[in-house]
């Protein structure tokens, strides 16, 4: 499943470089980003699963630490359209997280850029550390530790010379929620 999900990422990123390069001609106002990212993810586990087991906490949330990119385009003069691709790795719970997403949103005068999201998250999770204390070794190597749903959610981003300071808040099926910060540099 990975390799099919590596895939059509790569097949997303080959339609959207060529699409993004004809439309940065077709309208000037084209914006490619990239970008570094830090958040915080709550798998929201805790909410639904209680352990048996006398002696075990669930500790299923991670900081994150990542990169961005993607490209806006101008659909007037207030509102774009945008696509965008993260990869996320994680220090606890959150092993890794990559996914894509498509952007719309509202640019004030100033160029700050109210948006909403929508697109698909993987999230690959590490089994020995979503308890306290760890279980031991191999004992979690079977389980099943990746999974992907729709992303849904909302961002700000304000201009500050070349740069973007960027606040986002997102929901992985509605099951986890996750707030990440970061800066893009726009070419």
């Amino acid at each position: 499943m990975k390799k099919m999900i590596f895939l059509a990422g790569a097949g997303l990123a080959a339609a959207v470089v060529p699409a993004s390069a004809q439309a940065q001609d077709a309208t000037a106002g084209a914006q490619p980003f990239i970008g570094v990212s830090a958040g915080y993810h709550d798998l929201g586990v805790d909410d639904e699963v209680t352990i048996a087991l006398e002696g075990f906490e669930i500790t299923d949330s991670s900081p994150i630490l990542g990169v961005v990119a993607g490209v806006d385009v101008p659909v007037s003069e207030s509102f774009f359209a945008g696509v965008e691709g993260n990869y996320h790795f994680g220090t606890d719970a959150v092993d890794s997280e990559y996914g894509a997403s498509v952007r719309l949103g509202y640019m004030a005068e100033g160029g700050a850029k109210f948006y909403l999201r929508g697109g698909y998250q993987v999230i690959d999770l590490d089994p020995y550390k979503l308890t306290e204390p760890e279980p031991p070794a191999g004992s979690l190597d079977d389980l099943d530790d990746s999974g992907g749903d729709y992303l849904v959610g909302a961002g700000v981003e304000f201009p500050i010379g070349g740069i973007a300071l960027r606040v986002n808040f997102d929901s992985v099926g509605f099951d986890t929620m996750r707030a990440t910060t970061g800066v893009t540099f726009s070419f």
